[in-house]
């Protein structure tokens, strides 16, 4: 075990923790001010249950003893036999724990990345029930498929260095599927401005600095590849954020602050799968493509299809996520991270790439779909009318986020 290592991912895991929080405050920024708590209760509130999941059973779906490639067992369920002695097999420098706690923090701000998609219109309750479902269902098998030991499609060569399909794609599909079958929110008929757009940009500044522990951290040592790691996200956020404020610029005359901290989260989630396989060179590429795609996404291509995903989770995550995901087959270079994609001549690479973005989307979109329609069935997951119209902090959890005092 190696003392600079298990602190380096010690950090990393408590960066990334702060990145739910963070997402909490540039969701809340974005939404109408009468629904600013509930957006922030959802994403606390997620903190709390995959915790729990996660101890209990999540880390052995997700990370155990493989069955078939498809799903871990429950070897590890309540942390049996995950203790402080490293398991070579995933990290052989740092406590078994350590590793399962860092993994954690990934699988609670996956689904919390959803929330933006169907906000200001969910019940809290079918809420609750949906993401428990979703989390084990969808988030643990998927995970074992991609980082799990004997995982199918880790097996076939996937390259996934801090979770391109395993978080950003997963969740934008997922949130897609459902902003569509929840429908539109009722009373908006064109794109409202932040009530609070300072809280969106200290959201986005907790998110920028806790994608450091997020990529740089899934090196799980304290090493070069971390490094890299972390110049190729600064990198790729700079450039995205850039490229989304010149198209803001030229398309609609004006740079807007909004416009930077949108493109800088799309040049985050897009480097994410990348960032330990490709240069710094190739990380702006990366980052100004994704800063591109996603602003045509959300300014053009979401308009003219119709749907609601209110905080374009869509738009950002699932769209950045997949081009970030094939994007790793262009640009990864042996060099750097043990693997060439097709730019450095294999081909086979991005095939790869391509099969595992196209599993992800095919098995995130049917798995949702069957979970919301059972969990609308058992316990609803729209609010009705008037609960929507009061908004969701009085009428979900009976508080208000802005109170005038005397």
């Amino acid at each position: 075990m190696n003392a600079g290592d298990t602190a380096w991912v010690l950090a990393s895991t408590a960066l990334v923790l702060l990145m739910t929080p963070g997402l909490a405050f540039f969701y809340g920024g974005l939404v109408r001010k009468k629904n600013v708590l509930s957006v922030l209760m959802q994403c606390f509130f997620l903190i709390c249950l995959i915790s729990l999941q996660w101890v209990l059973f999540g880390y052995s779906l997700a990370f155990g003893p493989t069955r078939g490639g498809v799903i871990g067992g429950l070897d590890w369920a309540g942390l049996r036999g995950v203790g402080a002695a490293p398991f070579a097999d995933y990290a052989g420098t740092i406590p078994h724990q350590l590793f399962m706690a860092f993994q954690m923090m990934f699988a609670i701000i996956t689904p919390a990345l959803m929330i933006g998609a169907f906000a200001e219109r969910i019940r809290f309750s079918g809420f609750m029930v949906l993401m428990i479902l979703w989390s084990t269902l969808i988030y643990d098998p998927l995970a074992h498929w991609v980082w799990g030991n004997g995982g199918w499609l880790k097996n076939l060569g996937t390259l996934d260095f801090a979770g391109g399909t395993v978080v950003p794609v997963k969740a934008g599909v997922a949130a897609l599927v459902v902003a569509v079958l929840i429908g539109k929110r009722e009373g908006i008929r064109s794109p409202r401005s932040p009530h609070n757009l300072p809280f969106c940009v200290l959201g986005a500044g907790l998110l920028w600095f806790g994608w450091f522990g997020f990529n740089a951290g899934s090196a799980l040592a304290a090493n070069g590849s971390a490094v890299g790691a972390f110049v190729t996200t600064n990198t790729a956020a700079a450039a995205a954020g850039l490229a989304w404020m010149v198209l803001d610029w030229w398309f609609n005359e004006i740079p807007t602050m909004l416009g930077v901290v949108t493109g800088l989260v799309a040049g985050l989630v897009a480097i994410t799968p990348a960032a330990g396989f490709v240069s710094p060179l190739s990380a702006i590429a990366i980052g100004t493509g994704a800063g591109a795609i996603c602003f045509y996404m959300v300014t053009k291509v979401k308009a003219a299809l119709g749907y609601d995903d209110a905080l374009d989770v869509f738009g950002v995550h699932g769209v950045g996520g997949v081009f970030g995901a094939l994007a790793t087959g262009l640009f990864a270079e042996k060099s750097i991270g043990g693997a060439d994609g097709l730019f450095f001549g294999n081909p086979r690479q991005f095939l790869i790439q391509l099969l595992a973005t196209g599993v992800t989307i095919v098995f995130t979109a049917a798995g949702t779909y069957i979970l919301f329609n059972l969990v609308d069935l058992l316990v609803g997951i729209r609010v009705d009318v008037k609960e929507e119209t009061m908004g969701l902090d009085l009428s979900q959890h009976h508080e208000s986020g802005y109170t005038l005092v005397d």
